[in-house]
């Protein structure tokens, strides 16, 4: 009887055993797997960011290439004219690449057998295709004993011509002459000087 006892308290403390083995190892386990999924969320998170901070540095570079500085363009046509402009920095337009704007602006128009024309600006706007350009703020266009000051100029090698506005004060050694626009023919340097309205007329004080 003592010993059916003693068996059957052997088969309880097996039992508990092989319960408390099986629940620590299954325990282990889980832990194991918990561990390996938190590495693996830390990983796809460092991922995450690395590819965040790449995207971030990748549109920071194509942002910083439109940025331009010195800039320096020369056209020259058949005819033997020149076109030069010259800028401390250009900033080509997103939308069109065709298109600058120019910063501490300097230009010349050599045109054959006439005299150059030279142009500054603190801004500036620049087709590279056809090179017509706005420049705008502190205007000065100055040729010979001739200069011209304004807050904006439309220059064009197509049409031949420079329009200039806004606050004019045509210059020489003759004259002062202020009005709302000049137009100048590049070829000829025939100049035409008018007001926005016919109500008012173009003011001219002789030197």
């Amino acid at each position: 009887m003592k010993d059916v006892k003693k068996f059957k308290i052997f088969l309880i403390i097996l039992l508990l055993a092989v319960v408390f083995f099986t629940f620590l190892n299954f325990g282990q386990k889980n832990l194991t797997f918990n561990r390996i999924n938190k590495v693996k969320s830390i990983s796809k998170d460092i991922k995450i960011k690395k590819n965040e901070i790449d995207k971030k540095e990748e549109i920071e570079e194509i942002y910083s290439s439109n940025i331009i500085e010195n800039v320096n363009y020369i056209a020259k046509d058949l005819k033997g004219n020149e076109y030069t402009i010259n800028a401390s920095k250009g900033e080509i337009d997103i939308k069109n690449n065709d298109i600058i704007f120019l910063t501490n602006v300097e230009a010349y128009i050599r045109l054959d057998n006439s005299e150059d024309i030279r142009i500054t600006s603190k801004f500036g706007k620049y087709n590279i295709l056809n090179n017509d350009t706005i420049f705008s703020k502190n205007v000065i266009a100055q040729y010979l004993e001739n200069k011209i000051n304004a807050e904006y100029l439309d220059f064009s090698i197509i049409r031949n011509s420079m329009i200039i506005t806004k606050d004019v004060v045509y210059t020489n050694s003759e004259n002062n002459l202020l009005a709302d626009i000049i137009e100048m023919d590049l070829i000829t340097k025939d100049i035409k000087v008018f007001m926005h309205s016919n109500k008012k007329k173009v003011k001219i004080k002789n030197n």
